[in-house]
């Protein structure tokens, strides 16, 4: 697994909260959120494509070390 920066970490969290700031929105309310999130997730697509070609990695690759780091760092080691 390719090593993730922190910020790498941080812009995958703020898209994930952008994404659930949907539930239960509608009409304009959803719209703005909506236009959030997708900001938020072309910021992380834009930010892999960029460590991908840092790094020599696939951006596959990247994106999926990223999305395992952050379900690492949401875990409680303390509830096991």
């Amino acid at each position: 697994m390719t090593d993730v920066p922190d910020e790498l970490i941080r812009l995958e969290r703020s898209a994930q909260e952008e994404r659930a700031a949907l539930a239960g929105l509608t009409g304009d309310a959803y719209e703005a959120q909506w236009r959030r999130w997708r900001t938020a997730s072309e910021a992380v697509r834009a930010a892999v494509t960029r460590r991908a070609a840092a790094t020599g990695a696939d951006e596959h690759e990247v994106e999926h070390a990223v999305q395992i780091a952050v379900r690492q760092a949401q875990e409680d080691p303390a509830v096991e």
